[in-house]
Parts: C-alpha cells; sequence; structure tokens
C-alpha cells in the first residue's frame, strides 16, 4: 500500500464527504497484523480536506468561553443599577464563572476521551444555549442571574479542552501546530472582541438583554453546525477513522440524507489498534463502557514532574495576559483619559496580536518538529503518526522559547514602567500586541506538548491545563489592584516579569534537558501500576 495521504477529495464531493464522516480512503492491508509502526496503517484517514472542515468548525465552537466571558465586561454597571445591587455582588458573577471555568474541563473534556467529542460537544452547547436563553429571559432576579452565569460557563468552558483532544484525534503530531494556529488565534481574538461588542451593544440599546439574546443566537447556531457538520473523532470510537459511529456519533447529514459509506467493522479495527497505541485500551471499533467522568485523572497529571513544568509554561503567560486586560480600563481611564468606546476599542491591539502570533507560532511549531527530526536522524511519519517514545518531543515544542521569553520579560517590565512613566499611549498598545503574540504562542505551544506527552486523554490533558490557567489567573487578577496601589504598575509588571518570564527561563531548561527522561520514568510507573492493578483484579475473580 502507498504511503502517500489519502488522496485529496474533489472540491465538489469535499462537504459531502466530510460532513457524512466518512473521511477512510485507503483500502485494508490484506493479510497480516500491523505493527504499532506499520506504515500500511495511516494514523488518520481524514484527509486534508476534511480536516479544514473540522478547523472551521473547531474554530466557531471555541469562541464561546473567550467571547462569553469578556462580552459581560461592559455590563457590569447596567446588570448593578437594574437588579439593585452593588459593584461587588456584581463582581461574583465574575468570580462563579472562573469558579465553573476550572470545574466544567474536569468532568465533560474527561467524558469526551471515553464516550466521543461529537456527544459531549452537543451537551455543552445545548446547556450554554439554554442558560443564555434564561439570562436573557430574567429581569428582575439577583439569584438567578447568579446561577444561570454558572451554568453558562459550565455549557462554554469545557470546549477548549475537546478541541484539543479533536486536533490530537486528527493529526499526526508534526502536523498539530498548523490546526492549532487558527483555532487558538481565534479563541484569542474573541478576548479582546468581546468588550468591544459587548460595549457596542449596551451602548446602542440601553440595555443588556440583546448581548444575551446574541449569545442565544451564537450557541444556537454553533449546535447546529457541530450537529450537521461535526464528525465524530476520538480514536476510543472511531479508531485512525475506519470504524463508523453510531447513534450520538453520527452526524445529523448522515441520519437525515444516508450519506454515510461502507467503513471497516470492529474486527477491521482491531487490526489498526496497535496504531492507536495507549487508547486502543478502550477498544477502538468497540462502544465504550458507561463509567463517570473521573475528575481526579486530570488533577493527577498536575503532580508529575514533567508535566508540571509545562503547565506553568502554558499557564503562567495566560495569567499575565488576563492581568494585563483587567489592568487595561483603568490605566486608559485613568492615565490617558479614554472614554467607554475607546478603552474597548484599546483591546483591538492585543486581539490582533493573539491572532497573528497564533497563526505564525502555528506554522513555527511545525518547522521546529521537522528541525528537531533532521537534527536526531528521525523520519517523519505523516501517515501513520511518529512513534513519540523515543522522540524528543520536548525539545521540538520548546525549541528558540529562550529568545522569545527574553522579548516576553523585556516587554511586561516596559509595559508597566511605560504607564507608570505616562509616555504617549501607542507604546502601551504597541506592548500590548507584542504580549499578546508571546503569551498566545507559549500558551498554544505547550500546551500542545501537554497534549503530545499524553496521546491516550488528550482532552484530560488539556483539563489539566485549564485547571491551572484559571488558577493562576484568579490569584493574578486578585492581586492586581492592592499590588499596584502598593508598588505602583511599573515594579508590579516587572514582578511579573521575574515570576513568569524568569521561571519560564528555568522551566524551559528543565523541559528541554530532562523531561524526556521524566516522561518516561512517569510512563513506566504507570504501566506498572497498571500491571500490578491487572494482576489484583485477575487474583480477585479466581
Amino acid at each position: 500500500m502507498s504511503e502517500m495521504e489519502p488522496e485529496e477529495p474533489r472540491f465538489s464531493s469535499l462537504l459531502e464527504e466530510a460532513i457524512s464522516a466518512s473521511p477512510s480512503t485507503v483500502k485494508e492491508a490484506q493479510g497480516a497484523e500491523p505493527a504499532a509502526n506499520d506504515p500500511s496503517i495511516p494514523y488518520t484517514t481524514f484527509t486534508k480536506g476534511h480536516r479544514r472542515l473540522i478547523t472551521v468548525i473547531l474554530t466557531s465552537t471555541m469562541l464561546a468561553s473567550p467571547l462569553t466571558a469578556t462580552i459581560y465586561l461592559p455590563l457590569l454597571p447596567l446588570l448593578a443599577t437594574h437588579f439593585h445591587v452593588s459593584n461587588q455582588a456584581i463582581n461574583l458573577t465574575i468570580t462563579l464563572y472562573i469558579i465553573f471555568q476550572a470545574i466544567s474541563p474536569l468532568l465533560l473534556a474527561t467524558a469526551s476521551d471515553s464516550f466521543g467529542r461529537r456527544p459531549i460537544l452537543l451537551l455543552t452547547y445545548a446547556v450554554y444555549t439554554v442558560a443564555s436563553l434564561g439570562l436573557a429571559l430574567n429581569k428582575s432576579s439577583y439569584a438567578a442571574l447568579l446561577v444561570l452565569r454558572a451554568v453558562q460557563s459550565l455549557g462554554a468552558s469545557a470546549v477548549l479542552a475537546i478541541a484539543y483532544g479533536v486536533i490530537a484525534d486528527v493529526c499526526p503530531p508534526a502536523e498539530r501546530g498548523g490546526m492549532q494556529g487558527p483555532t487558538m488565534g481565534a479563541a484569542n481574538l474573541a478576548v479582546c472582541l468581546g468588550p468591544v461588542i459587548g460595549g457596542l451593544v449596551a451602548l446602542g440599546s440601553g440595555s443588556y438583554e440583546w448581548v444575551f439574546w446574541a449569545l442565544v443566537i451564537f450557541g444556537g447556531s454553533v449546535f447546529l453546525l457541530v450537529g450537521v457538520g461535526l464528525p465524530e473523532t476520538a480514536r476510543s470510537i472511531v479508531g485512525n477513522g475506519t470504524v463508523e459511529a453510531t447513534g450520538w456519533g453520527k452526524s445529523w447529514w448522515n441520519l437525515l440524507g444516508g450519506m454515510s459509506k461502507g467503513k471497516g467493522d470492529a474486527a477491521e479495527m482491531g487490526k489498526s489498534s496497535d496504531v492507536v497505541g495507549e487508547m486502543a485500551r478502550v477498544g477502538p471499533g468497540k462502544k465504550a463502557k458507561f463509567k463517570m467522568a473521573n475528575p481526579m485523572a486530570a488533577i493527577r497529571i498536575l503532580f508529575w514532574r514533567d508535566t508540571a513544568l509545562v503547565l506553568w509554561m502554558a499557564g503562567s503567560p495566560y495569567a499575565i495576559w488576563y492581568a494585563v486586560q483587567a489592568s487595561i480600563p483603568s490605566i486608559y481611564k485613568d492615565i490617558y483619559h479614554f472614554n467607554e468606546l475607546q478603552i474597548g476599542l484599546s483591546y483591538l491591539t492585543g486581539g490582533f496580536g493573539t491572532v497573528s502570533g497564533g497563526y505564525l507560532n502555528g506554522r513555527l511549531m511545525d518547522w521546529n518538529y521537522k528541525a528537531i527530526a533532521r537534527s536526531v536522524g528521525h523520519t517523519i511519519d505523516k501517515v501513520s503518526g511518529d512513534d513519540l517514545t523515543n522522540f524528543p518531543i520536548e525539545r521540538a515544542r520548546a525549541r528558540g522559547s529562550y529568545y522569545l521569553l527574553a522579548v516576553y520579560i523585556a516587554a511586561l517590565a516596559g509595559y508597566g514602567w511605560s504607564v507608570q512613566a505616562r509616555v504617549h499611549e501607542s507604546v502601551p498598545l504597541i506592548l500590548q500586541y507584542v504580549l499578546a503574540a508571546l503569551c498566545t504562542s507559549f500558551q498554544q505551544t505547550f500546551n500542545a506538548l501537554l497534549v503530545d506527552i499524553f496521546p491516550a486523554s488528550p482532552s484530560t490533558a488539556a483539563a489539566s491545563g485549564n485547571i491551572t490557567r484559571c488558577a493562576l489567573s484568579a490569584i493574578v487578577v486578585a492581586v492586581l489592584q492592592p499590588l499596584v496601589n502598593v508598588m505602583g504598575r511599573g515594579w508590579f509588571f516587572t514582578l511579573l516579569a521575574v515570576m513568569s518570564g524568569g521561571g519560564g527561563l528555568v522551566a524551559d531548561w528543565f523541559v528541554k534537558n530532562k523531561g524526556m527522561e521524566w516522561r518516561r520514568e512517569r510512563i513506566d510507573k504507570t504501566s506498572k501500576a497498571r500491571t500490578e492493578q491487572g494482576d489484583c483484579e485477575r487474583k480477585r475473580e479466581i
């Protein structure tokens, strides 16, 4: 069988094939049991065309959490007046949103590794849309505002971790950067566009209700888009794409039009189970047994030496960028005397930074992977996917980070001192662009590494990253104003630069030089623990 990627479909047939979730264009290898790296078994049978369509759908789904979190900010004065409560009481709704932002991936993203991406994404958007509808209809109850805002966060916040799982399902490690770039760029752009959209709607209507109605329309539209167009990709359900999903795993296009093409059965998928690796334990081609999602699976990831450093590299820049955004209203109002619309527009430079940083870093990630592969004499297998057991994926992902961290430290400290010195507003606006691009790059790169080193449960690994981001963000935002009052903005952002950037330099060194060794130790320990657990279960059965 040819080792080339599955043939690209004609443009006229692309949409039908992608929506029908029938990407397989390879023939079954005859008469041989495949090995783990058998080149005749592709890593995925989703073609580039199918992956482009999946990228578009994922980009839409990933807007939910950042857009919903930030579009709400310009509404705070309106909500306090309407519900006759204090600003502190309204701020409690933000605190609840962040809390459920951490809880949601623990439950839902973890479940998607076992039960499939499609059913969980449909569930999250159904919850999100209903909660948004309740917020739009709520006229007088502050308690309902609290509860519905928490439920809205529950529905929106697992999407990012699930999306990382989808990317890991359909892209071999050497090509994941190209798919992460646009999806992460769109998600980060929503963080910056949210306040502008919310401010314009509130300014034009004088009411908070239209913002929530806009979220109802958005949620319902994405729910339909996922239902109609997104195929099931979880490797525990469809393997590399050769097993046909059933039930909620089938797209509505298939159910309505009967467009599904013949796929392999469970026996065929059994032949490719070695390619799936650890994920094959669930039984690709078989229906996963029902079990409750285990939040501890994501929490345990926090405490391994290799993953703790990766989580810091991904989470601390996210928290820093959150702090920069939280500081924008007071900086541009108190120092530069911007009005509300101008303050909202000042978020756009960061938005452009997140989009360009995400796109360029996606290309850089793939280029770095190829460069490290050449340096160690490794031949990249774009068909079956690389076995990362003996590949220095940590070096590939972290390559060049020293230089980016140096610029990051200078830009972050410079941002604080520029506003304290009251220089021209163009300086902090330009630095916001630089910081947004760099923070996006670090988050994207090291979240990809986190998924790489946990191939059996990518969404669970991404959920652990979400816990880290939310915890660090909550801490940084909580201490922002008290420390600024004591230290001043210059020293405060210098402190953040030392902790995040300086700590990042140390973490980056350990990731590059010790990460692979520690990863092997972790795998050995977990494999030994599973073996001992299996022996105990067999003894009990006897």
